[in-house]
């Protein structure tokens, strides 16, 4: 580019100037800033479909004002005729194509999970083997909490091609399966029943959903499971940790021996 044409390209700076832009970018960080603590407590307030359109907007309305405040920034800089125009959208597009890729698929990926919502503020979802709780969705990221109480922050770009497991999709019921394997002979109807029973006494126990006690035979012996619902999805740790526990202490009083699962067939225990 011609050095001449490169100079054309700004305006002259003043301090009027500076100060507008300076100005621009303190109403946009003030209203960002303002729609993360007052959007959240609105969508508090709101029930169903109303309160995940109200989430939603949070990460567009951030993007359109930070989309505005360049808008209005540049042309107080740039002179903005045809060919310096050109010129910056070459350079930009340049710049996007090379440099900032992923950035930019990450953000334009937030903008479409925005409204496809494959996962919103308190779901509790799994992404390339990080399963943790959904606390903040950003412009470019979203922030899951791990059961370790890790912090991950899993880009946006992910939903592109990757897969996401989201185990409570916006409800507030989250299935447990807690696994007990037992030796093969043993009164089946039983086991069952005292399974049952153990979930339906837990204090953990959401009522208003299904309890359901599976069984699979095996070459090593039986795989029972508890499919149940806690009250709170944060509580599903807690609730499993119930059924396991009073699980055991009721088989041992049975006349049922737990089995030893070969290292070999370990790995396919887990098909219902």
């Amino acid at each position: 580019m011609d050095p001449k044409r490169f100079i054309g390209l700004f305006r002259d700076i003043t301090t009027d100037i500076i100060l507008e832009a300076m100005l621009v970018v303190v109403v946009a960080i003030l209203f960002i800033w303002l729609t993360q603590r007052i959007l959240p407590w609105l969508a508090s307030h709101l029930h169903s479909q109303r309160r995940l359109f109200v989430l939603a907007l949070i990460p567009t309305i951030r993007v359109l004002v930070i989309a505005g405040a360049i808008l209005w920034i540049v042309p107080l800089f740039i002179e903005l005729t045809v060919q310096n125009t050109i010129a910056i959208l070459s350079v930009t597009g340049l710049a996007i194509g090379f440099a900032l890729k992923d950035y930019v698929s990450s953000l334009l990926a937030g903008v479409v999970a925005a409204y496809e919502m494959p996962y919103r503020p308190g779901d509790w979802i799994e992404v390339d083997g990080h399963y943790g709780e959904v606390k903040h969705i950003g412009i470019r990221v979203v922030e899951i909490v791990t059961p370790q109480d890790t912090v991950i922050y899993v880009p946006h770009q992910t939903i592109w091609t990757g897969l996401i497991q989201n185990a409570n999709n916006g409800g507030a019921s989250l299935m447990c399966v807690v696994n007990f394997y037992l030796s093969p002979d043993h009164n089946a109807n039983e086991v069952r029943q005292v399974l049952e029973d153990v979930a339906l006494s837990s204090p953990y126990l959401k009522l208003s959903q299904p309890v359901v006690v599976l069984l699979e035979e095996q070459p090593w012996g039986t795989h029972y499971r508890i499919k149940a619902y806690p009250m709170d999805p944060r509580q599903q740790f807690q609730f499993m940790s119930d059924l396991t526990a009073r699980g055991k202490d009721s088989l041992r009083k049975m006349p049922v021996s737990f089995a030893r699962i070969p290292a070999e067939q370990s790995m396919d225990v887990s098909r219902f």
